[in-house]
């Protein structure tokens, strides 16, 4: 499995109540297996957060999606998508591919007010042509 997944993973159940982050989350396609999390950035270190290019803030969220194969081994994809506020005001999600490894996963970062619901459309070819769409909302807090 995908080491800074995990790390993010561990740190979502140690660090935060059930009201801040929501559990690991996969949506099945094709045979593959697509695991996401939304978290807030302040929950990286800032050492972490550095090597990744990341700004660390209350108002903003990390998403990081992998794609694991049949055999749980971690797969390339195109990731495109965007995130919708309850007043209707867009993002586009720009998405990185981090490599460590056999790990690959996919990062975007989501600005947010509050306690403010956003709607992610999140939009997954692999090489071999199997698409998918993914929906889901979440609501994100300002965290320190």
């Amino acid at each position: 499995m995908i080491v800074f997944f995990k790390k993010i993973l561990l740190a979502a159940s140690l660090c935060l109540c059930a009201a801040l982050t929501q559990a690991e989350q996969v949506h099945r396609f094709g045979g593959l297996e697509m695991h996401y999390i939304l978290i807030p950035t302040t929950m990286l270190k800032p050492d972490i957060a550095a090597s990744y290019n990341l700004t660390r803030g209350k108002d903003r969220a990390l998403l990081n999606i992998s794609v694991l194969d049949e055999t749980g081994r971690a797969i390339t994809a195109n990731f495109s998508g965007s995130t919708q506020n309850l007043l209707g005001q867009r993002q586009d999600l720009s998405f990185a591919e981090v490599r460590e490894g056999e790990a690959i996963y996919y990062l975007a970062v989501i600005r947010h007010a509050n306690e403010e619901v956003h709607r992610l459309q999140i939009n997954a070819e692999n090489a071999n042509g199997k698409s998918t769409e993914l929906k889901f909302s979440q609501k994100l807090y300002w965290s320190d």
